[in-house]
């Protein structure tokens, strides 16, 4: 008896999505198997944001489908939803984090609204969340108080903390210099690697998005023009990746004194 097949962990099938006369998202195909990390790569205002507001029901699509986890969005009520939305973990590209709370109240905050459990558990689970991303000596402190590189490791923390088949990455970089954007590479291979999560990483930035992808893909002119391996996307021959990473090279050569190449 042949096995069933494995899930995706998220299906689009031509999406459409205009805002009055502008059209962001002209037919959308992007599936990201189980297990696995795509990054969606695009320039600013292509619309990788509004693509990722559709996969938590933030956004309905004007046509198409979206599936998470394999079940259609369509199709599911509040309740529906709300078991979806336990799947995904977020990160917001500002961490979304409550400055009156500490670290710890922060993380524990989706614990606490959605979970019964006893506060020694919760303390026990933020504890164990927090060590994950190495915060534990941060549990006291407020977002104000924390550095750019901790702040995203924070957010990361409540993302995880109910333990999320998905997660979903927006522009987790931006804003930050070398040192901290290698923090939250980290942060993206932790997901990956031990808590084996799915992931959809959003962002523009080149260099991080080959140091986590199992695949890559191009949001250009609202559709998804290339989705690859890593070493297949490098080899494009789409005259709009080449663009896109030829670009790339130019902004790094202008901002370092190296010349720069694609990361390996």
């Amino acid at each position: 008896m042949a096995e069933p097949a494995q899930r995706n962990a998220i299906e689009l099938e031509n999406v459409h999505k205009s805002f009055g006369a502008q059209h962001v998202l002209r037919g959308v195909d992007l599936v990201v198997p189980m297990g696995t990390t795509c990054v969606l790569l695009g320039v600013s205002g292509s619309g990788k944001t509004v693509l990722m507001k559709h996969l938590d029901g933030l956004l309905r699509p004007d046509r198409g489908t979206v599936r998470v986890d394999g079940e259609d969005l369509a199709w599911l009520d509040a309740a529906g939803m709300e078991r979806v939305r336990r799947k995904l973990g977020i990160l917001f590209q500002g961490g979304a984090l409550f400055d009156s709370l500490t670290v710890e109240d922060n993380v524990a905050f989706p614990l606490r609204e959605r979970l019964h459990l006893v506060e020694r558990e919760v303390r026990e689970r933020v504890r164990r969340v927090l060590a994950l991303v190495e915060l534990e000596d941060a549990a006291k402190l407020r977002p104000g108080e924390l550095s750019g590189g901790m702040l995203k490791r924070a957010a990361f923390a409540r993302a995880v903390v109910l333990e999320p088949k998905i997660l979903l990455y927006d522009d987790p970089t931006a804003g930050l210099d070398p040192l901290r954007t290698r923090s939250v590479v980290d942060v993206i291979l932790t997901g990956k690697h031990r808590l084996q999560a799915s992931a959809l990483v959003i962002t523009p930035d080149v260099a991080s998005a080959f140091q986590v992808a199992d695949s890559l893909a191009l949001l250009h002119e609202g559709r998804i023009i290339e989705h690859a391996a890593p070493e297949a996307f490098r080899q494009s021959q789409h005259p709009a990746v080449q663009a896109f990473l030829h670009d790339w090279l130019s902004r790094r050569a202008r901002a370092s004194r190296h010349p720069p190449a694609l990361p390996r």
